[in-house]
């Protein structure tokens, strides 16, 4: 099981992830809004600007403010520029 580091402490499965998408554009705007209006929207932003929309199998959607280049990098596990691998991926 690959836990992925979102920011704040915060790790989601990365087996479950379907897609990491930017906030951006208008059909990720309404299908967040659609997710809050059945719960299905969990906020590990704590506040902050959402940079990065998290998409679950299990058809929850996770927002954090971490770019989707970070997330994606850290699903991936890569490494860090010192050649650690550090604690983004446990």
């Amino acid at each position: 099981m690959k836990l992925v580091n979102i920011g704040f402490g915060n790790v989601i499965h990365a087996e479950r992830i379907v897609a990491v998408v930017s906030p951006d554009s208008a059909p990720i705007k309404r299908m967040v809004q659609e997710g809050r209006d059945r719960g299905t929207v969990i906020d590990a932003s704590f506040g902050r600007k959402t940079r990065a929309v998290i998409v679950m199998d299990s058809d929850h959607i996770v927002l954090s403010y971490l770019t989707v280049e970070t997330v994606t990098s850290r699903i991936a596990g890569e490494e860090r520029s010192d050649g650690t691998e550090g604690s983004n991926v446990w």
